[in-house]
Parts: C-alpha cells; sequence; structure tokens
C-alpha cells in the first residue's frame, strides 16, 4: 500500500566546512523543491557546529539552523583531544534533545566533524540515517555515520563507485553513487554575468585561481611567485582568501601583462565567475571539483598533500587526472607550475578534451539523484512482508 504524508520533516547534518554545507544545501534545495511541486507542507532544519561558518551559510540558503557543540575528532592524542571528546559527547546530547522535539522522518548527512553526533543521537532515537561521502577515499566521519546508517535501515550515497570497495561490511544495495551534490547555480551559470561581475571583456582569457574562501597558503604562494608568468597569457583572477592578497611587481598593472583581479571571497557570483574561466588552478577539495566539473573546466591541480593531510585531496585529485579531465602537481615549484599553465593556455586541443572529460563526470546530478531518494523515501513509503 502507498501513502503519502501531510507534514514532511526532514534532519540535515554536517558543517565545518564549506565543502560539508554547500553540497548539503544543494540537496537541500532539490529536497524542498521537489516537496513544493507535491503540495506537501514541510520543515527542513541544519544541525551543525554552534561555532564557525555554518550558521550564517545556513540561515543565509534559507533553512533553519540547530548549533550544537562540535569537536574534532583525531585518530590520534593531542592536547586538544579531551576537550574535542568532551564537545562531541555534549553535541550528542544537544541533537538528540533537538531530535526528540522536532521528531523528523530521516535525517541526511553530508559529512564532517559535526556530523557524528546528530548522526549518533538520531540512531539512538531510532531515525534513519543517510549519508553521502564526497572524497574518493571516506573519513573517519563517515565511516562512523555509515554505522548509524546501517543500524537504522539507511543509506549511503558516493562520489565514486570505487569507494565501496573501501568500506567493508558494507551490505549489498545499501550504497549508491550519486556524485557530488553542486548547487543548480552552477549548472546554470553565465559566463557574460561572470565578465561582467569582474569588469572583463569578452576577448580576455581568464586564469582562474583559487586559494579557498579561507585561502589556501601554498597555492596563494605559488600564484604570488609566478603570477607575471601566468598574466602573459591570461587575465588571472585570484579568489585568496581574507588577509591573503599577494603583493609585489606581478600585481601591478601594464608591462604589456593580462589584468590580474584579487579578490577575498567571489560568494554568490562564483558560478558565473567560474563559467568565465578557460583553466582553473586550485586545491582538489571535492566540492570544487565537482562544481567545475558541472560547467566542464579543465584543471590544473596542486593538492593538499604531506603528513599534514589523510590524502584525500591527491586521491581526488588522481581520479580527475585518470579521467582526462585535470593535470596535478604534487607540491610543485614556481617554474614548474607556471610551465603546465602555459603548456594547457597554448595547447587548445587538450584543453577542450579535458573540458569533455569534466563535463562527463559533472553529468552525475548529485544534487538530483540523492534529493530525488529522499523525496521517494519520504512520500511513497510501502508496506510489506
Amino acid at each position: 500500500m502507498v501513502y503519502h504524508l501531510r507534514m514532511v520533516c526532514i534532519a540535515f547534518a554536517g558543517g565545518g566546512t564549506g565543502g560539508h554545507i554547500y553540497p548539503g544545501l544543494a540537496v537541500a534545495e532539490r529536497v524542498r523543491e521537489g516537496l513544493e511541486v507535491r503540495g506537501l507542507a514541510h520543515r527542513i532544519f541544519w544541525i551543525g557546529s554552534g561555532r564557525g561558518m555554518d550558521r550564517a551559510v545556513v540561515e543565509g540558503a534559507g533553512l533553519e539552523f540547530c548549533g550544537i557543540p562540535a569537536g574534532r575528532l583525531r585518530r590520534y592524542f593531542t592536547l586538544k583531544t579531551a576537550p574535542d571528546a568532551l564537545r562531541v559527547a555534549a553535541g550528542f546530547f544537544a541533537a538528540r534533545r533537538a531530535l526528540r522535539r522536532l521528531r523528523p522522518a530521516l535525517l541526511f548527512s553530508k559529512g564532517g566533524f559535526a556530523s557524528v553526533p546528530p548522526c549518533a543521537a538520531a540512531a539512538s532515537l531510532g531515525i534513519p540515517v543517510l549519508a553521502h561521502e564526497s572524497d574518493f577515499s571516506p573519513g573517519l566521519a563517515t565511516r562512523l555515520n555509515l554505522r548509524f546508517a546501517r543500524g537504522t535501515g539507511g543509506r549511503v550515497f558516493l562520489a565514486y563507485a570505487d569507494t565501496a570497495r573501501l568500506l567493508p561490511g558494507l551490505p549489498a544495495g545499501m550504497a549508491s553513487v550519486s556524485g557530488n551534490p553542486v548547487r543548480s547555480a552552477f549548472r546554470s551559470a553565465d559566463p557574460a554575468r561572470g565578465r561582467a561581475f569582474l569588469g572583463l571583456g569578452a576577448d580576455e582569457r581568464v586564469l582562474l585561481v583559487l586559494g579557498g574562501s579561507q585561502g589556501a597558503r601554498e597555492v596563494n604562494g605559488l600564484a604570488g611567485a609566478c603570477l607575471g608568468d601566468l598574466r602573459r597569457r591570461y587575465t588571472v583572477v585570484h579568489q585568496h582568501g581574507p588577509g591573503q592578497a599577494p603583493a609585489g611587481p606581478a600585481c601591478a598593472p601594464g608591462g604589456g601583462l593580462g589584468g590580474y583581479v584579487p579578490l577575498p571571497y567571489i560568494g554568490e557570483e562564483m558560478p558565473h565567475v567560474l563559467a568565465a574561466a578557460e583553466l582553473v588552478l586550485g586545491r582538489a577539495g571535492a566540492g570544487a571539483l565537482w562544481e567545475c566539473a558541472a560547467l566542464g573546466k579543465p584543471m590544473a591541480l596542486v593538492p593538499l598533500s604531506g603528513p599534514g593531510t589523510r590524502g584525500d585531496q591527491v586521491e581526488n585529485a588522481r581520479h580527475f587526472e585518470r579521467e582526462g579531465a585535470a593535470e596535478v602537481l604534487i607540491a610543485p615549484g614556481a617554474r614548474e607550475l607556471a610551465g603546465a599553465v602555459a603548456a594547457l593556455a597554448d595547447d587548445a586541443g587538450r584543453r577542450e578534451a579535458m573540458a569533455r572529460a569534466a563535463a562527463r563526470i559533472g553529468s552525475l546530478d548529485g544534487a538530483a539523484i540523492i534529493g530525488d531518494s529522499i523525496i521517494e523515501m519520504l512520500c511513497c513509503r510501502r508496506e510489506g512482508p
């Protein structure tokens, strides 16, 4: 028998970084639109870290936000381990109170350290948990949340098919390959609007350097060191993060070089700026990679690497490289980076092939796949033996 719900309440969880918030908002947007089409009253709320950017971003997207204490999950001991463990425990009880009060039909986790307490709380109340993993290799938060999903009859969504083999014991039929959710604004972006925002002409070749919303010192330093070489072929649009703008002679206009547009943070115009770019230079965070892929952009990637990282960006970048969508440079020098960009700038055929490969990856619409799955679970439950 099929029955429909009159009022729908859904919880979202995750955060700590934009990469764990914006993709979740893309799913929430799809769910909200789908429920409105069906004429179903609904309430969507987000449980995330009470500190940092989470509240401002989520409330800016028009969703209710419930802030909880959140501590980082560590595989090693430091002086911060005990305080973080206490914050995780406090986050569990705060999330449980919110979930008991609002009683959502399910909880969708986009990952990050802020997602574990809400997922644990949902499992303790018998609320189905759905989880998504953005990276090629699953992080600790996803491995923990997978247990909660399995125990509540939930599901896990993966960006890459090969990730399933890195999750031993995953029940058959529990995982779906969805790609990474991307906000709809990226799929309908207008390059002319991006050029107008930047004050650029229609014929200017644009290299978009993404230091990240909070800045990435390695990328910013490399871009600053070889900016003069980059500007010989491109107008360089550089999102460098607050207070991290490069300085020096190469940043000045003139001298027969292309333009330089430094911006601390691009914000709502990012989809259109990205659409205007011929080539993108940046890290290999899951969200940025798939936003570029959604617009079919060739990429030169400098993934975060070394002993201070679990290597997820390198694995993400290598996947895009294997698919032909990116060139990967591990800890390059300024001369190496400038040479790689110049080679791509001078080879239109290769850039076009990379763009086609990126578009193939980006054609997997994660927001639609996950959002429609959530709507199906909410609106068309079937009773069976």
